[in-house]
């Protein structure tokens, strides 16, 4: 009876690292993992910084070639746009939707379809203003709402 009474907390100790050992890791579900395109996006950005230093301030379409969102934006704040709302987003680099040695040039599909899901985005939080009792005064759809740092838009739970 002596032997048991030591043998249990043991045992459920054992029961328990096994449990906790065969869980899977954080990074698995739900933490984000460390960005591995931050130091590609962040080379990108810098050059494309040192070519408008002095026009930050200015319209996006007056500075760069090509602007069919952003016009009227700051050209500045193009660059933190690419790459927190979009890169990170989607969990990829400048080089996914752009040729980066022309960043104007329209041989990606990817740059279109972008903007076609930017005015998704855009209908669908207008027609969320319309649904009554939401928590929010101004809900918000982004397209880290959905892709959620992956370029296939999360389809289930797991």
């Amino acid at each position: 009876m002596r032997n048991l009474k030591f043998l249990t907390p043991v045992l459920f100790l054992l029961v328990l690292f096994t449990s906790l050992s065969s869980m899977q890791s954080p990074t698995a579900k739900g933490e984000v993992q460390k960005d591995s395109l931050a130091a590609d996006r962040a080379m990108h950005i810098a050059r494309v910084k040192d070519v408008i230093t002095g026009k930050e301030n200015m319209p996006a379409d007056s500075v760069f070639s090509n602007i069919k969102i952003f016009k009227g934006v700051p050209a500045g704040r193009i660059l933190a746009i690419m790459d927190i709302g979009y890169s990170q987003s989607l969990g990829v680099s400048c080089g996914h939707c752009h040729d980066t040695n022309d960043f104007a040039s329209e041989i990606k599909p990817e740059k279109q379809i972008t903007r076609e899901m930017w005015a998704f985005a855009a209908k669908t939080r207008s027609m969320l203003k319309d649904i009554k009792g939401l928590k929010s005064e101004t809900p918000m759809v982004n397209c880290t709402t959905c892709h959620r740092g992956q370029v296939k838009p999360a389809l289930s739970l797991n």
